[in-house]
């Protein structure tokens, strides 16, 4: 594993010295394996470049780099710089919610500051042929941060309000709420309707493909 960084620059450059590498040569430089498939190894990719770029925080609610303040993202692109997928961002929390407020949560920490890593990740490409893109440092807009702060006091005060079954991936403009569990059987505890305990699957925080897309245009200047 790489040395955390000690600086914010220090962060950007050691992440512009892996744009143009594919995964694999990534991988070999550490001493991973590349997994055939990532089905089974959804995480793979944003772990290959913690441990590339000396991210030390592991699974901890914290931002990947904590003494700087920065929230590591890959982000798989297609050749128009498309983002493929929605970006998981963390998980919810289900019970215990009430007067938690946008500014202390877990979700307006890690997007605080973040380092947005693209991925050519088109289909036709092997795991390891995928190619690291331009790093760049985001940090929320005004209006980004009111979109994001409206969408999750609106899904949290469902979860609250014992509505969780209510939310589908419709609900936020640019930010969704989904299931995030390893299988159907990892269930956690959560707010019925009747304010009783219910058994639900966790949950995660994921921003749309939209918002993210805007983030990129806004970085490079396409269209």
């Amino acid at each position: 594993m790489s040395q955390p960084p000690i600086s914010e620059s220090d962060l950007l450059d050691a992440a512009q010295a892996l744009s143009g590498l594919t995964l694999a040569q990534v991988a070999s430089d550490n001493n991973i394996q590349v997994p055939q498939s990532l089905l089974r190894n959804k995480g793979w990719i944003g772990n290959l470049l913690e441990i590339a770029l000396g991210a030390n925080a592991g699974s901890k609610p914290i931002q990947d780099f904590p003494e700087l303040g920065i929230e590591l993202k890959t982000i798989p692109i297609d050749r128009t710089g498309k983002p493929l997928e929605t970006t998981f961002v963390c998980v919810t929390p289900l019970l215990g919610i009430a007067g938690l407020q946008w500014q202390q949560s877990n979700i307006a920490n890690k997007l605080s500051k973040v380092l947005w890593v693209p991925i050519l990740s088109e289909k036709e490409l092997a795991i390891g042929e995928r190619q690291i893109g331009t790093p760049f440092l985001w940090q929320p807009s005004p209006q980004q941060n009111h979109l994001l702060q409206q969408d999750w006091e609106e899904i949290m005060e469902m979860i609250a309000m014992g509505q969780i079954d209510k939310i589908t991936g419709k609900t936020g403009e640019v930010l969704q709420l989904r299931p995030k569990a390893a299988n159907s059987k990892a269930l956690t505890d959560a707010t019925g309707p009747n304010g009783e305990l219910i058994k639900t699957l966790p949950r995660g925080f994921y921003l749309k493909i939209p918002f993210t897309h805007d983030i990129l245009k806004q970085q490079f200047g396409f269209v």
